[in-house]
């Protein structure tokens, strides 16, 4: 992964990564209270709404982890996001341009699409070729990109995702992480500034959720990617820069993986658990024995457990 030459996704992504991010600046996303219901039947009483005044800023090259229980509104709010929906009240910005202005033309709306890639739970749903390498090039053929520059991005998404030996195999006789994989190379074929992972893990056995992971923190902190990660798997999201916690469609929590998973009671409050390393320690903690259950890096939670054995023995 480490050579690659700077055309294609490696120059657009080098630029990105050194993108001068500066918190005074225009946010890349913003969501300025946003709200959102789905339609009923014509016969039936009005749905509750699924999000509700929901505001939110997402710095360029930053990496979101986003967290709730089943119904809390996270994946309805990244498919707001990639325009899959619209709301129903309030306005969302990509670099300043509001895409939920009913002035946007199809054109706009199209060039925003690019920007904002999704992968989705199961990758079967995206795959739509019987070639590796052709499902890689579906997408910047339907950009009308010219053959020699897909050829290039085909090459170097499946190097990135590290399944350039795979690209002649049909998709379907792939491993799930292999498949997950492969649809990661062609939505990087398109060239977006940012990606959201809709619980793309979720269906995964635990070595194709290590590759996924390590695929998408190259991503974001190599290519210089926006990464929004949807999960339900606490100790993918401390690998995240923030955290931010969706229930009953509202922000409940936002900040680091350390501020928010030293929460433990209000987290529980919403059905949701927390890092391994946390339950220990603050279970630990509750029963007197003073760690810090904030912390979240394995080491230093190893050593410190260490510390505490050797205490005990005196």
């Amino acid at each position: 992964m480490e050579n690659f030459e700077k055309s294609g996704i490696n120059s657009i992504t080098e630029n990105l990564k050194n993108t001068d991010i500066d918190e005074k600046k225009t946010p890349f996303i913003k969501i300025e209270n946003v709200s959102f219901s789905y339609d009923s039947d014509e016969d039936e009483a009005p749905l509750p709404p699924v999000l509700k005044d929901v505001s939110l800023e997402i710095k360029k090259g930053s990496f979101v982890a986003l967290l709730g229980h089943n119904g809390s509104g996270k994946s309805t709010l990244a498919k707001l996001i990639n325009l899959i929906l619209i709301p129903t009240k309030g306005k969302i910005y990509i670099d300043g341009t509001d895409i939920t202005s009913e002035s946007l033309t199809e054109d706009e709306m199209y060039g925003i699409r690019r920007r904002i890639g999704m992968v989705f739970q199961n990758p079967d749903n995206q795959l739509v070729a019987t070639v590796v390498e052709e499902d890689v090039a579906f997408g910047p053929e339907n950009l009308g990109i010219e053959p020699s520059e897909i050829r290039r991005r085909v090459d170097e998404a499946l190097q990135t995702v590290n399944m350039t030996q795979y690209k002649k195999h049909s998709p379907h006789q792939l491993s799930g992480g292999q498949k997950q994989r492969v649809a990661i190379a062609g939505i990087i074929a398109m060239l977006p500034e940012c990606i959201i992972f809709d619980e793309s893990t979720a269906m995964l056995d635990p070595g194709g959720r290590k590759d996924v992971m390590n695929t998408i923190e190259y991503l974001n902190r190599e290519k210089g990617i926006t990464v929004i990660h949807i999960t339900h798997n606490m100790d993918e999201a401390v690998r995240a820069d923030r955290v931010v916690v969706i229930n009953d469609g509202t922000i409940f929590l936002d900040g680091t993986p350390k501020e928010v998973f030293s929460k433990v009671q209000e987290l529980r409050t919403v059905g949701l658990d927390v890092p391994q390393v946390t339950e220990l320690f603050y279970e630990l903690n509750y029963r007197g024995i003073d760690v810090d259950f904030s912390e979240l890096d394995e080491k230093k939670c190893a050593e410190a457990l260490a510390n505490v054995i050797i205490q005990n023995r005196k």
